[in-house]
């Protein structure tokens, strides 16, 4: 029989772990990363990337698999949003539109 931990541990593995798939699915479908923060998701992929070397550490198997399949889905979404990223920049090098509007600079209030 599982022990109660484990099966806390476990199912707590996998919700942190399929959480990323309704995001990376809709990255796929769009081709767009949208307003994703590249600065949240880098410093998470850093989170997890120490995860995978404390579970390493600590030979905490459940650990390592989970955070590596979540570094696997979190840097698919990195991907696309670096892609869009360098495609924006492109297209302002050309004068184009890009995809999405740069933001605005900052008003001070009077």
């Amino acid at each position: 029989m599982v022990h109660l931990t484990t099966a806390v541990g476990l199912l707590a593995a996998l919700c942190t772990t399929v959480s990323y798939i309704p995001q990376m699915k809709k990255c796929w479908q769009t081709g767009r990363a949208g307003d994703l923060s590249l600065k949240m998701y880098l410093i998470l992929a850093t989170g997890i990337a120490l995860w995978v070397m404390y579970g390493v550490l600590q030979g905490d198997a459940v650990i390592v698999l989970a955070n590596s399949v979540s570094l696997a889905f979190l840097a698919t979404i990195l991907v696309f949003k670096l892609r869009e990223i360098a495609a924006d920049r492109a297209k302002l090098r050309q004068g184009a539109t890009p995809l999405r509007p740069p933001a605005e600079p900052a008003q001070s209030s009077s």
